[in-house]
């Protein structure tokens, strides 16, 4: 069949056609794909912060070693003539020589003190050994564990040695005196920072790195071995922490050259600014710069500390450029270590970057340890330049005319850089070079609001982005900001804020210490701020008393939850949804503020969020009602009855649309629980009795010829694809581990490995179960038993047997506890099980074998169990033990449960010694509980350690998930909106495919279909076919059996995949819908318990996975039937079993309309996940059909009394129901509105009588008679077709005047087959396909003429 490809190269559509078709796609809305759908629920994998000094530490104490032995030169130095002469600045031949040495002396520590001011400094000038020993011991002594420096200048002495030694005097200044770096190395200790300012200055390094090596081999030698001589000695402190500068190479001699200062490498190190002026003027460039000479540089107006005068703006700009040539140079955790841990050691490697490049200029090589990469060549030094540049051209008409300094457009032209690199950059690049400038930006009051612009522009990218501003340093500088009053810094500081605490939320307690937390606190309660900036303020205070009693504290002093609660109905949901998860972290734990919150009626207020339309916010709402019951203090009667009120609102969620909510129910809950242990024991223990008592008439264990499906002959069953969500099912294993025990899957006819059903998965003892640990535990009650207790619960009246009147609040959460525990979504019965199981465990564990059960001895304390001590507690209720089925648990084979425990589970015995009670009822891996059973019959009513159990393990990762949305880009345009992107492509490409189909289909159907019987596939489906459904678009077509799904590609004949949908076994799927059947296709199936399941990814190679589940009509009690649903009605009318669930999908309004086996339609809005609407249908029977028309707002409901109603949804409930029509004597198999403005209602019941009706009129306007005995009928949206299947095993094609295009008895070329009972059929919504499954597994589709299409 080739209509696909003759799609592609048909000849072009008229333009306006396709587009207007396009745009009707385009303005489709698309439901269920929220980011709540697509994500896991769980905050972002925390990245470890390593920008925080472990260690900051200051240099507290300064040695000045001088060695210039004034007018004698050094034997081994030959000077030359002129010489460099100046050290310090001074000329020392100007003076005499006392004076000379005193004078350098005192300058180089003026030097120093502008860098270090509260240090200590000593001088020793011209020492000797003792002096210099004596010196760098009470300088460590008094320093302790912090740095030390130690300046050397070695002009005077002759050049250190190879042997590691550097020269000092004797007393009479007759002799120079080796002083060996060893020697030095113990007097100064560790942390140190050594200067050596002489010639061949780099032996010292090398030697001090030997002298180091060699000290920490000492070390070991002595740690391991204590008896040997060197352990017996004094231990050498370690030399890890110790950074050396030097002026040169090994081999080089310091320049000489008589217009630079003699002592160079400190000049750079000390006054870097003097100097860099001075190089500048001997370059050649200078005179470019005219009028500018040595002597005028000397008067700079301005000091080094004022950053509003030329020289202080120097100093400025330097301090950017080399802190940011550093940053762009060293890796990061050197660049930590020199330029963020000490003041003074920054200052002087920024400085020594500038010392690299004049000295490398005279051909002399500065060194460090550790060790830096070359910066001289940096492009950063030109920038440097061009300011000198700009300043010194200045200088001239400043002295001389004294005109205004004009400021430098340096800062300005580095955030102009850094904004360049914001909007044009791609997506992964270096990090932009200028992000230290902008940290240097943020002093100054000129260009601060740009730079913090850009600045949270740059955090906006990500977590990355963020980790590396707070390398840089940026923290400090934000939060002395907060301190600031400037209204128009608030928006730009609370973003930038949020973007920090969203990456590492350890800041919190830095907010708090500086009272940071008052500032965001008057953001939240300003009124004029916009909402997006006090949700981002309420996101930071969130943060701030989150697990943090001090944060609370100050939190609650402020005033929050009064401001929080003003707030609660606020427009912005991402602000209900903040203020909500506020309330509940300051609340958690810290009862001051749950009383607080009590004065303020907060829980109340927080009810109405608890009907939100935005899922996230009721989410919100819900958590913080949790944790608002949550509080372990003790308990009065005051706040005992407030939490039953909060219950008791929580309860009313049971059935919420949207899973996310459903869980957070659960923990919500779970709190209660822990809080009122004992009364939910008793609940507990109740209902077990109760369980075990009554005999539920379980539509599971009917007996029933549907139920056991026979094994098959012929092909082996087909093996069903793991999915994703239901890699947790229950108890199902891991994705990877179901894959491969899939693949081993033997299926024979000896025995079809067990149904994949919840209850037999609940006693699987190799799959991992849903406690949480990856062990192997299990379950008290099975799922099976709560299944079972749910079912007793509706028909008994549990509070009458209690007997204590407020129990009855404990009576109903157990019950909706139970309700949660056979949710359709497997992570929130998941969770709630959890819940049951630890509850019924402390139950039956606190329960004392020997006392007697007694209605009236019912008091606080847990009753006895009477579990006889043979049967595991899984099968309370008497049925026996399920087979271990772990490996085959996911095929549809079902077989009787097995009479004997599996061998797997060797019972649990004691390892105390002591037998204690039941302990050979639970198995042997129980990892979630504290304690075994042997204590607790000591410790059974100390609930200390599992009430920790319950209340840890719970969580749903709701709050960390959502402050994800602050780490993620805020101002990216979406990827969808993003017209270049792969995503907008694949939409394009999806919306050009159905505009070609919706064309070419209709060209077939208006030139009328006059024949349907060509069979254009047919294949064995692995279940029998209960409903089929063909994809609007593509070629697949899905085919459900009683509680798997099939996809087939009808055009190639091959199966796609197959996959479990997770009903319970007594259930079946009764209808399927696809959403967005446009655009990112979505499977709907809806079973007849009532509950509602989406799939994504099926019919790809991905593996299929749930995206939401909810009890779509909770009342809904299944009934007793089997497979052939609708064929046992039509053959004995006695058992007329019910419709199941029927559902109608609007894609223009994103509506479920759902109903069957109740008396009510009920609207789901799939935008909001909430039910928005029940409509009474006012009959006695079941809802067999349902067709709805959104331009109309109608719905045409069919009925099991024979009735076709009509309802406008737009009504009241009383006054809905806008017309009945009662022609029809028998059950309605289908009820169709046609979607024309006009369009007439069709409708059809067993009898084959198809009526037509105008919504006008009270009487049909046309009759047809079709066969008798119609099992399934669907009707062709476009062509004007109607098909009916029968009870006599043939189809028969209509077309609206009653003519019979084609009867179809036969498989063509299929060995002359009959066709067993039709079981369902379905046209496709635009081509002329007819898809039939029968009862015999055979699934066919026909379609018109080959001709015509």
């Amino acid at each position: 069949m080739k209509m696909e490809s003759d799609l592609l190269h048909s000849p072009a559509l008229g333009l306006a056609e396709e587009e207007e078709a396009d745009m009707k796609d385009w303005k489709l809305p698309l439901a269920f794909m929220k980011k709540r759908h697509s994500e896991k629920i769980e905050g972002s994998k925390a990245l470890a912060q390593s920008w925080r000094m472990k260690d900051r530490m200051k240099t507290v104490s300064v040695a000045l070693v001088l060695c210039l032995n004034v007018g004698v030169d050094p034997p081994d130095v030959v000077k030359t003539s002129p010489c460099a002469r100046l050290e310090c600045w001074i000329d020392p031949l100007s003076m005499s020589p006392q004076k000379a040495l005193e004078t350098i002396g005192a300058n180089l520590q003026k030097q120093y003190e502008n860098w270090q001011p509260r240090a200590r400094y000593k001088q020793s000038l011209d020492p000797t050994v003792d002096e210099v020993k004596k010196l760098c011991t009470s300088l460590r002594r008094n320093a302790k564990e912090e740095r030390v420096l130690f300046h050397y200048n070695g002009h005077g002495v002759p050049r250190p040695t190879v042997n590691g030694e550097i020269w000092v005097f004797n007393k009479n200044y007759t002799q120079y005196i080796p002083l060996s770096i060893y020697d030095l190395q113990t007097w100064m200790g560790s942390p140190s920072i050594f200067v050596y300012d002489c010639s061949n200055a780099g032996i010292i390094v090398k030697s001090f790195k030997q002298f180091a090596l060699q000290r920490e081999q000492e070390l070991e030698v002595a740690a391991i071995n204590p008896s040997h001589p060197l352990a017996q000695m004094p231990l050498p402190p370690s030399m890890k922490n110790c950074i050396q500068l030097a002026a040169c190479e090994a081999s080089e001699l310091l320049p000489m050259n008589p217009d630079l200062p003699a002592d160079l490498f400190t000049s750079c190190l000390t006054t870097p600014i003097k100097i860099a002026l001075r190089w500048f003027c001997m370059q050649k460039s200078a005179k470019l710069v005219p009028g500018v000479t040595l002597d005028l540089i000397e008067k700079i107006p301005g000091r080094l500390n004022d950053r509003r005068t030329p020289l202080g703006e120097l100093n400025w700009i330097f301090t950017a450029i080399t802190d940011t040539i550093a940053w762009n140079v060293l890796p990061r955790d050197l660049f930590q270590k020199l330029f963020r841990q000490d003041l003074l050691v920054a200052s002087l490697f920024r400085n020594f970057l500038l010392a690299e490049r004049i000295m490398r200029s005279y051909n002399c090589t500065p060194v460090s340890s550790p060790r830096l990469p070359p910066t001289y060549m940096h492009a950063m030094w030109q920038a440097w330049d061009l300011a000198v540049d700009i300043c010194l051209s200045q200088l001239p008409t400043i002295i001389e005319e004294g005109t205004a300094f004009r400021h430098s457009p340096f800062f300005a032209e580095q955030l102009t850089a850094f904004q360049v690199w914001l909007t044009m950059g791609v997506e992964n690049r270096n990090p932009p070079e200028q992000l230290p400038i902008v940290l240097q930006v943020l002093l100054s009051q000129v260009h601060r609001l740009r730079a913090l612009d850009l600045l949270g522009r740059f955090l906006d990218l990500g977590p990355w982005a963020v980790s590396l501003a707070l390398s840089v340093g940026i923290f400090p500088y934000v939060l002395k900001l907060l301190q600031s009053s400037a209204r128009e810094l608030r928006p730009l500081l609370v973003f930038i804020w949020a973007k920090i605490l969203a990456v590492d939320s350890s800041c919190q307690a830095d907010l708090v210490k500086d009272n940071g937390h008052k500032y965001f606190l008057s953001v939240l309660a300003d009124s004029y701020m916009p909402a997006e900036h006090r949700t981002m303020a309420v996101f930071i205070l969130a943060v701030i008393v989150n697990s943090y009693n001090t944060g609370q504290e100050a939190c609650l002093q402020g005033n929050l939850i009064a401001k929080c609660l003003e707030q609660l109905s606020d427009p912005h949901p991402l602000l209900r949804q903040w203020v909500a998860i506020c309330l509940g972290r300051i609340w958690q734990n810290f009862e001051p503020a749950r009383w607080c919150g009590v004065r303020d009626s907060a829980h109340e207020k927080l009810y109405t969020l608890l009907s939100d339309r935005i899922p996230e916010v009721r989410c919100a709402a819900v958590f913080a009602l949790g944790t608002f019951v949550g509080n372990s203090a003790e308990r009065t009667d005051h706040s005992t009855t407030i939490d039953h009120n909060v219950a008791m609102m929580l309860a009313q969620l049971i059935n919420d649309g949207s899973p996310v909510v459903r869980k957070e129910l659960v923990v919500a809950l779970s709190h209660l629980v822990v809080q009122y242990e004992s009364n939910f024991c008793t609940v507990a223990l109740q209902f077990i009795e109760e369980e075990k008592n009554y005999m539920v008439p379980s539509p599971a264990n009917a007996a029933e010829p549907g139920n056991l499906t026979p094994v098959r002959e012929g092909p082996a069953i087909p093996r069903l694809r793991s999915v994703n969500s239901y890699t947790n099912i229950r108890a199902a294993t891991t994705a990877r581990n179901l894959n491969k025990s899939l693949q081993n899957l033997n299926l024979n006819e000896e025995g079809g490995p067990a149904a994949f059903s919840p209850g037999n998965l609940s006693t699987s003892s190799s799959a991992s179960s849903t406690l949480g640990s990856p062990d192997n535990d299990e379950y008290i009650l099975s799922f099976e038993t709560i299944d079972k207790m749910r079912r007793v619960s509706s028909y008994s009246s549990l509070n009458s047997l209690i007997g204590v009147s407020f129990n009855s609040v404990y009576t109903q959460i157990w019950r909706v506890l139970l309700h949660l525990a056979a949710d359709p979504f497997p992570e929130v019965s998941d969770l709630a099980m959890k819940v049951l199981n630890s509850i019924a465990y402390k139950a039956t564990m606190n329960a004392r074998p020997q006392r007697i059960l007694d209605s009236g001895s019912l008091t606080q304390s847990a009753p006895a169990s009477p579990t006889s001590k043979g049967t595991h507690i899984h099968q309370a209720g008497g049925s026996p033990p399920m087979p271990s089925t772990s490996s085959s648990s996911l095929t549809e084979v079902p077989k009787p449960p097995a009479r004997e425990p599996p061998a797997t589970r060797p019972p649990y015995t004691p390892t105390l010694g002591g037998q204690a009670p039941h302990s050979h009822q639970f198995p042997r891996t129980r990892k979630m509980f504290d304690k075994g059973p042997e204590q607790a019959a000591e410790d059974g009513d100390e609930p200390g350690g599992h009430r920790n159990y319950i209340s840890l393990a719970l969580q749903t990762g709701l709050c960390d998930w959502s402050a994800k949305y602050f780490a993620q880009p805020v101002m990216k345009i979406p990827e969808e909106h993003d017209v270049e992107s792969q995503v907008r492509m694949e939409r394009q490409w999806r919306f050009l495919r159905n505009t070609r189909v919706r064309r070419q289909s209709r060209c077939i159907t208006q030139r009328g279909v006059s024949r349907l019987d060509d069979q254009i596939f047919i294949n064995r489906n692995p279940g029998v076919p209960s409903v089929v459904k063909f994809h609007p678009f593509n070629t697949c077509i899905a085919v459900a059996d009683k509680d798997s799904i099939c996809f087939w590609d009808w055009e190639k004949g091959e199966r796609l995949d197959y996959f479990y949908n997770g009903n319970p076994r007594y259930t079946h799927i009764t209808a399927m819908e696809y959403l967005n059947g446009h655009d990112c296709s979505l499977l709907l199936t809806a079973t007849d318990d009532g509950a509602l399941r989406i799939w994504k990814n099926f019919a790809d190679q991905k593996n299929p996975e749930m995206v939401t589940a909810w009890q779509g009509l909770s009342d809904m009690l299944p009934t007793t039937r089997g497979l052939a649903r609708r064929v046992s009605i039509y053959l004995d009318r006695s058992k007329q079993g019910g419709a199941g669930m029927v559902v109608d999908w609007e894609q223009e309004t994103g509506l479920l309309m759902t109903s069957g086996d109740v008396r009510v339609i009920r609207i789901w809005d799939a935008d909001r996940e909430m039910k928005v609407q029940d409509i009474p249908t006012g009959a006695d029977s079941c809802v067999t059909s349902l067709s709805c028309d959104s331009q109309r707002s109608l719905i045409v409901a069919g009925l099991g009394d024979g009735s076709v109603r009509v309802f406008d949804r737009r009504m009241g409930p009383n006054e809905c129901r806008v017309m009945t029509y009662r022609e029809h004597s028998a059950w309605v198999v289908k009820a169709h509105l046609q979607k024309e403005t006009d369009g007439h209602i069709i409708s059809v019941s067993v009898n084959g009588d198809v009526r037509f009706f105008e919504q006008r009129t009270p009487d049909s306007i046309n009759v047809l008679q079709t066969v008798k005995g119609l099992t399934a009928l669907d009707i062709h949206p476009q062509a004007n077709l109607f098909a009916c299947g029968s009870m006599n095993q043939f189809i028969a094609v209509y077309n609206t005047n009653g003519d019979v295009i084609s009867n179809i008895k036969y498989y063509d070329g299929f060995m002359g087959q009959r066709i067993g009972a039709i079981s369902c059929l379905a046209f496709h919504p635009h081509w002329p396909h007819l898809a039939v499954g029968s009862n015999d597994y055979y699934m066919s589709i026909y379609s018109a003429e080959k001709r015509l299409r």
